[in-house]
């Protein structure tokens, strides 16, 4: 896994490891981007559920971060068999984001 020295393209850093991780288990066959994103969809409902019906107490910080963590592995593993280079393409959402966006001060009342 990537660590602070190693950071820069962590995304591809994730999704070789992961793509090492399924092809051990034989997995690729079954990692179709419809299945994964049917999977990605699961984890996003089991995140969604930690906040359902806005709870009295915030989930445990260690219940979300398990959560996000499935959210992240299966977006990227779907990226990845899509073919998509992550770090090219949330570069490009970000920089087309900040036009869209400007900032508060940029902007005419």
């Amino acid at each position: 896994m990537p660590n602070d020295e190693q950071s820069e393209d962590w995304p591809a850093q994730v999704q070789r490891e992961l793509r090492r991780f399924a092809e051990a288990r034989d997995w690729p066959r079954y990692h179709t981007p419809r299945n994964l994103l049917l999977a990605l969809v699961g984890e996003v409902g089991e995140l969604a559920e930690l906040y359902q019906w806005d709870p009295p107490t915030p989930p445990p910080p260690d219940r979300v971060a398990e959560e996000v963590a499935d959210v992240l592995i299966y977006a990227l593993r779907f990226a990845d068999v899509a073919g998509v280079d992550v770090t090219k393409a949330v570069a490009e959402k970000i920089a087309r984001n900040e036009h869209r966006f400007p900032p508060l001060n940029d902007r005419t009342p």
